[in-house]
């Protein structure tokens, strides 16, 4: 663990709250910590979680990482007590970025997590590998995206930046409908169970690696669909529309297109993407960043939307006071199609092998 010369705070202590005040304590952060229990609160610290009780006015960050709907009052707390930058991890963004008009606040979502709950689940490597959206608004400074990225990134975190209504009908797709999804088939296989008690008996792991998340807490997807209840209305909706469509076609016995759904889906399964490992297979992109708002987070939006992967990247300032080159490490594939959405968005991007 790095000696701790910068400080944090996190409000929410929580499996994610828990998680990043390790994850940034080995980073070598101070960390401060406080929660809607007392109780919480002392834990963390007999835990050495954090370093300390309460909000540290001089940090340069805070993360709110409580309940979604508790996230607005508590990221303004956050930049009232504090001078730093602020971000929150909360599932849903839109409600919580459009309540918030501040340069130094861009939102956030790691899509990571764990079947254990509070504490006890908390995981300094939680966020290692995992994808992290960012949902910078129109008022987010280029300065505090930039910091936040820096800061996520060193916790081994792959960023995406998406807007905020874009992100919520993403997430109500692929992370909030297989949670629902998998509650339903669990309940169906329950009732089963009733009737035939060695059914549960006979769940392999197909079974068990779907029905996962059904394991998680309860609690937190009350608010989460609330707060994003018609993205994820609209998601539900497109799943009862296929399964209908599935229902015809087994009922039919249309073998021919059975076997097409199921190719089309496993040949998607297959392509879903990954992260770049290897270093041969990537290239350094260099890109001046502009004198206009939010050119950094329209880098990586571009990257997003291109289905990019960025291994890694950092901004450098050069002596003469301009605003600095963006430098990213990419998968070599995309260099040219990047460079030419770049381009395209009069950016003046360079391309070079890493050595």
């Amino acid at each position: 663990m790095k000696v701790a010369t910068r400080r944090a705070n996190v409000l929410g202590l929580g499996l994610i709250g828990g998680s990043l005040a390790l994850a940034l304590k080995k980073n070598g952060f101070s960390v401060s910590g406080s929660d809607a229990n007392s109780e919480t609160e002392k834990l963390a610290l007999e835990r050495e979680i954090i370093s300390a009780i309460g909000i540290d006015a001089d940090a340069e960050i805070s993360f709110v990482a409580t309940p979604v709907t508790a996230i607005p009052a508590q990221v303004q707390l956050a930049l009232k007590k504090t001078k730093g930058i602020v971000s929150d991890v909360g599932g849903v963004k839109a409600s919580v970025v459009e309540s918030i008009s501040d340069p130094r606040f861009v939102g956030g979502h790691p899509m990571a997590g764990s079947e254990l709950a509070g504490l006890d689940g908390a995981d300094e490597s939680l966020f290692e590998g995992a994808v992290w959206v960012l949902t910078p608004s129109g008022v987010s400074s280029d300065e505090t995206f930039e910091k936040l990225a820096k800061i996520i990134g060193s916790l081994g975190a792959e960023i995406v930046v998406l807007d905020a209504q874009r992100h919520d009908r993403l997430v109500a797709v692929v992370s909030h409908l297989p949670h629902l999804t998998a509650a339903t088939l669990m309940g169906l296989a329950q009732v089963t169970a009733e009737e035939h008690v060695a059914v549960l008996r006979l769940a392999a792991g197909g079974f068990r690696d779907m029905t996962r998340v059904a394991s998680g807490q309860p609690q937190i997807w009350i608010d989460i669909c609330r707060e994003n209840r018609s993205a994820i209305l609209d998601a539900l909706d497109g799943m009862i529309a296929g399964l209908s469509e599935m229902r015809k076609i087994v009922d039919q016995q249309s073998d021919k297109e059975l076997l097409a759904r199921l190719s089309a889906a496993r040949n998607a399964r297959a392509n879903l993407p990954g992260r770049v490992h290897e270093l041969m297979d990537v290239c350094e992109v260099r890109v001046p960043i502009p004198d206009r708002s939010g050119a950094a987070a329209e880098i990586f939006t571009l990257a997003a939307d291109l289905g990019v992967n960025i291994a890694n990247f950092e901004v450098s300032h050069s002596v003469e006071g301009d605003r600095g080159i963006l430098v990213l490490i990419i998968d070599k594939a995309s260099a040219e199609m990047f460079r030419g959405g770049l381009m395209a968005r009069k950016f003046r991007p360079s391309i070079q092998t890493v050595a």
